[in-house]
Order: C-alpha cells, then sequence, then structure tokens
C-alpha cells in the first residue's frame, strides 16, 4: 500500500486570525470548527472537515503555547520558540488584552479578588460571554494592576510600556486600574445606565487633574506628570475643595453668582425658568460634593451623588445637553468675576472635571 504524502516546512508560526479570536473568545474546538464550517472556509480552502479539525487543534494548542509568552508580552519579541514577525506579535498581545465592555462595566470599581473571581459564573451567564474569556479578562485586569499599582509616574504610560498596548487600551485599562484602586461605587441601580466608556471617560478626567500626578499650572493646567503614581488623588488638593463652601455661605456672594449666571443665560435656554428658580439647589449641590470629598466614602460616592443631586434634577425638568453644557460654561466663569472669591485656581481644577463628566453622563 503507497501513501502520498504533502509536507510543507517552515519557520514562521502560521496563526489564523479568525481562529486566534475563536479561541480567545473562549470556544472549544468543535465549537470553533462548527463556527468556520458555517463561514463556508471548506468551500474557500478546498479541504475535508477532518482537516478542518485537525487544523483547529494545531492552532488552539499554538495558541495555548504561547498564551504564557501573552501573559508577560516583553518577553514574546525575545523568545526564539516561536517565529512570529513583529507586526503579527503586536496583534496577538492586542488582541490578547482586548476586552468585552460589558464585561468591564460587570467588575469595573470591585477588588479585583478571589471573591470577584468567584462571581464570574454569573457574570458570565448575565453577559452571554463564555466563562473562558471571562476568565481571561479578569487575569489580564489584575495583572495589569498588580504590575503597575506600585510603579511611578504615568499610569498610562507604564502600562504601555510593560504591555505593549495602543494608547487607547492602555487608556481603558488605566481607567480599570484607577476605579480598582479608589473603589467608586459604579453598582448602585441608578448608576446602571452609565456604561463602562462613560466610566473610563471620567477616569481618564480624574487621572489627567485631581491626582498626585497631575500638577496644575497657574493657568488651565498643562497635565505635567511627576514622579509620583497617579492613581491616588491628591489629598491636599482635595481638603482645600472645602474652601469653594464661601460660594453657597456667603449670601451675597450667592446672589451675586445667581444674577451674573442669570445675566448670561437669559434669552439662550429654554429652561431658564427652571435654572432661575434652582440656581442655588445646583450650586449647593455642585458646591457640597467638593466640600465632602476629603472623607473615603464621599469619594467613592462621587458618581452616585452627581446623578442623585445633580443630572436627575436637571434631567427632570428637561434639561437638554446644550442647556447642561451653557448653563456649566456660564457658573463656572461667572465665578471669577466675584471680587471676594479667592480660590479661582483650585475652583477651575475641580469644576472642569465636574462639567467634563456631567456632560458625558447625561444621558437616558
Amino acid at each position: 500500500m503507497s501513501m502520498e504524502l504533502d509536507v510543507f516546512v517552515g519557520n514562521t508560526t502560521i496563526m489564523d486570525e479568525e481562529v486566534y479570536q475563536l479561541w480567545l473568545d473562549g470556544y472549544t474546538v468543535s465549537d470553533a470548527v462548527k463556527i468556520r464550517m458555517e463561514g463556508g472556509v471548506l468551500s474557500e480552502c478546498e479541504a475535508t472537515s477532518e482537516v478542518l479539525l485537525s487544523d483547529t487543534m494545531d492552532q488552539f494548542r499554538t495558541f495555548q503555547m504561547c498564551e504564557r509568552l501573552l501573559q508577560s508580552p516583553t518577553k514574546l519579541a525575545n523568545q526564539l520558540l516561536f517565529q512570529i514577525p513583529p507586526q503579527r506579535q503586536a496583534m496577538l498581545i492586542e488582541r490578547y488584552y482586548e476586552f468585552d465592555s460589558v464585561f468591564a462595566r460587570e467588575v469595573l470599581g470591585k477588588k479585583l479578588s478571589k471573591g470577584t473571581k468567584k462571581d464570574l459564573d454569573d457574570i458570565s451567564s448575565k453577559t452571554g460571554i463564555a466563562l473562558k474569556s471571562c476568565r481571561r479578562q479578569f487575569d489580564n485586569f489584575k495583572r495589569v494592576f498588580k504590575v503597575v499599582e506600585e510603579l511611578r509616574g504615568p499610569l498610562v504610560e507604564n502600562i504601555q510600556h510593560h504591555f505593549l498596548l495602543s494608547d487607547a487600551l492602555a487608556r481603558d485599562y488605566a481607567a480599570i486600574v484607577f476605579f480598582a484602586n479608589s473603589r467608586f461605587e459604579t453598582g448602585k441601580r441608578k448608576l446602571q445606565y452609565l456604561s463602562f466608556q462613560d466610566f473610563a471617560f471620567c477616569a481618564g478626567q480624574l487621572i489627567s487633574y485631581w491626582t498626585v500626578g497631575a500638577v496644575g499650572e497657574t493657568t488651565l493646567w498643562k497635565s505635567i506628570m511627576m514622579e509620583d503614581m497617579d492613581v491616588e488623588l491628591e489629598k491636599e488638593f482635595l481638603h482645600d475643595l472645602k474652601d469653594l463652601k464661601v460660594l453657597i455661605n456667603d449670601k451675597d456672594m450667592l446672589d451675586q453668582h445667581k444674577s451674573l449666571v442669570c445675566g448670561q443665560l437669559k434669552g439662550k435656554i429654554k429652561v431658564f425658568n427652571e435654572m432661575e428658580a434652582n440656581f442655588k439647589n445646583l450650586s449647593r449641590a455642585l458646591v457640597n460634593i467638593a466640600s465632602k470629598l476629603t472623607h473615603t466614602k464621599d469619594v467613592r460616592d462621587l458618581f452616585i451623588d452627581l446623578v442623585e443631586k445633580f443630572i436627575e434634577p436637571c434631567r427632570s425638568e428637561r434639561w437638554t445637553v446644550g442647556d447642561l453644557r451653557l448653563f456649566l460654561t456660564h457658573y463656572i466663569s461667572c465665578a471669577h468675576t466675584l471680587d471676594t472669591f479667592r480660590h479661582q485656581i483650585i475652583w477651575d481644577r475641580y469644576m472642569s472635571v465636574i462639567k467634563s463628566c456631567i456632560l458625558k453622563m447625561y444621558h437616558d
């Protein structure tokens, strides 16, 4: 009996990106084969189902062997076992560390511990993401957190340096690390409408302007990163926010601030009457949130306070995003014209972030 065998020998590791994604998504070999067959790969390659099964098994095995290196991306370029071109290496790393936003939203703000990992079964059922994929994503979050939490310097740059991720993905991981470190409340029912990207945007604002690594210049700060880590909110800044209470405790200043804002907004927003009637309540809400940020619990409740004390009252009066943007713009700028208000730098540093976060969070 004679047998013909075609053999191809090469030194470049062959990896199919679609099969890699199936592996990342947590599919079994048999499920991956089925998906590939439904995609018409057999007709494209003129192969049999047996060959497709063999190819899928072989690639899954290769990915599993590479996984140890993907968990320490800087080692991938220096290893000799797999001959992978640099561009393909970058793709493998980026895809391995990509995550589902709905999964990230479920664990955002939680401690990245064994206790949270035990909840992955429930999260898998709730999100429809395979448990294997949930575990990979959670382990990636935990790995990045452990590597960068004690490093000095800019958080995003540290993540890029140690994990070779794109700028956008590194910023998303920075948000995850920041929330895990500060343990912001994100799970309350009133916050469920907010997406991971909403929170990630807010995290970026807080990191850029409120942390130890963000230093204000005399005018609107061009962010200069210090040697300190920038996942800790700057305590001195949070303490100084108490000085802003003069805006609401001094009746003459409060009335003058209201008059100036109303003068700027009359005829420009549809909810002018509602704004005028509620100005003092809205101003008190914003300043009181600032004055309480010296307490850990109030820092953790920052987002729920913004929703309950500012966003919901505006939403109930049917403010548009345009109304809100105009109000906050003039609310901030008019404080500068108050003769006896001496805390302009702290005011701008606080309110620029609050304004950006509120505008991002103001949607259904």
